[in-house]
């Protein structure tokens, strides 16, 4: 695997266990990591490993970049050898590796391939969901914080927007979801990401899986799970048990950028019901998607070993920023995904800045949440940077 940037190393196996020693302010990497590891739950395709322990030194070239929930460990090394293989033959569209891609979603989620539809990114399965169930008198009814593409699209097909407000720490009300749409004349198109972005954290699964199975008149649920691939908690549940069910007012929306780090590769799906896949399809330009986009993806889902490996490097960078946030004494949301929700005590254009200074780059504003922050989570090494620099703005009386 080729390396990000001059401060990064790449590791063999024994390697890492060599390096995960190494310790920043007191704290090792290793004080971290479970003792399995680095052993067996690294890929058995290949002994070459991102550097998940180096010790951070960015620049003003290499920032961290914890600001918009990319994958910082990088793709499967498989998935990045059969990107840069397909660079040969991407003169061609990817006509016999599409379908193989559906094939192997289809068979992940216990499914035919006649209920997925390959899209770019989960972006255009947004727009290409609701723009299916646009029209006159419907409604698209979301939580008053969560992320910002469907009510964008919906703002383009002149959707009158019906905003939930939330319950304490950000949580979904969904009875009050229930009456807005229980009240409303015509068609509801209900938006809802669980987890959630940017608060990290999951919804009452089981409320929202009794009200889709009480299939609520003329109700179409667009349920983006973009990042359970990183859940924890055991009380959440896919809504593709639904489909797989023959529920057919639910869609699913998945993407590939968040486990399996193909954030500038734009590949996505949308998972429904056949009928439901029809309609979805005239809006979306054919599956003409990356060439090189595709043949990862494809290499990706059949690395489970290195899938599970990046969702342990993930939990281990969660726990080096709660750690801190804790000693810190600042309040955050339980995190189910890459990325935390935590308050601030100072302006946040200020917070920014500070940690700018050093380097590093934390999330937008996301009003109403006035002085929250959603930090990315990035590399173990990268995390005990941050947390050094958070310790150093404290001791200033910075932050």
């Amino acid at each position: 695997m080729i390396s990000k940037t001059e401060n990064r190393v790449i590791l063999s196996r024994r390697n890492f266990l060599t390096y995960s020693g190494i310790a920043i302010g007191g704290i090792s990497i290793s004080s971290f990591l479970p003792k399995a590891f680095g052993s067996e739950i690294i890929s058995k395709t290949t002994n070459v490993l991102p550097a998940v322990d180096t010790i951070a030194t960015p620049s003003l070239e290499n920032p961290v970049r914890l600001n918009f929930n990319e994958n910082a460990l990088g793709m499967s090394p498989n998935a990045q050898k059969a990107a840069i293989s397909a660079v040969n033959k991407a003169n061609r569209y990817a006509k016999a590796e599409i379908p193989l891609l559906s094939q192997s979603l289809a068979k992940h989620h216990n499914l035919s391939p006649e209920y997925i539809l390959l899209t770019a990114g989960s972006s255009e399965g947004i727009r290409s969901s609701i723009a299916a169930w646009s029209g006159e008198n419907t409604q698209f009814v979301i939580p008053e914080l969560t992320y910002g593409d469907g009510e964008q699209f919906a703002n383009i097909f002149n959707l009158p927007i019906t905003k939930i407000p939330s319950l304490k720490d950000w949580a979904f009300d969904i009875d009050s979801f229930r009456a807005a749409v229980d009240q409303y004349p015509g068609r509801s198109i209900v938006y809802l990401v669980n987890p959630n972005n940017p608060t990290s954290t999951i919804a009452p699964t089981a409320q929202i899986i009794e009200w889709i199975r009480s299939k609520p008149k003329d109700t179409i649920f667009i349920v983006d799970e973009a990042y359970a691939e990183f859940v924890n908690d055991p009380n959440f549940q896919s809504v593709d048990t639904l489909i797989e069910q023959g529920y057919d007012n639910i869609v699913l929306l998945k993407t590939f950028s968040k486990i399996h780090a193909m954030a500038g590769l734009r590949v996505g799906y949308v998972l429904a019901s056949p009928n439901n896949i029809k309609n979805i399809s005239q809006f979306v330009a054919g599956e003409k998607l990356n060439y090189c986009g595709v043949c990862a993806a494809l290499a990706s889902m059949e690395d489970a070993d290195f899938l599970a490996y990046s969702k342990q490097t993930t939990d281990t960078s969660r726990q080096i920023m709660e750690q801190v946030l804790d000693e810190l004494g600042f309040y955050y949301l339980p995190s189910q995904t890459n990325f935390i929700f935590h308050q601030i005590g100072t302006d946040l254009a200020q917070y920014q800045q500070l940690l700018q200074d050093k380097h590093i780059f934390v999330g937008r504003a996301f009003p109403p949440a006035d002085r929250w922050n959603r930090i990315s989570l990035g590399t173990p090494g990268e995390m005990l940077y941050t947390a050094n620099v958070l310790r150093q703005l404290r001791s200033q009386n910075l932050i």
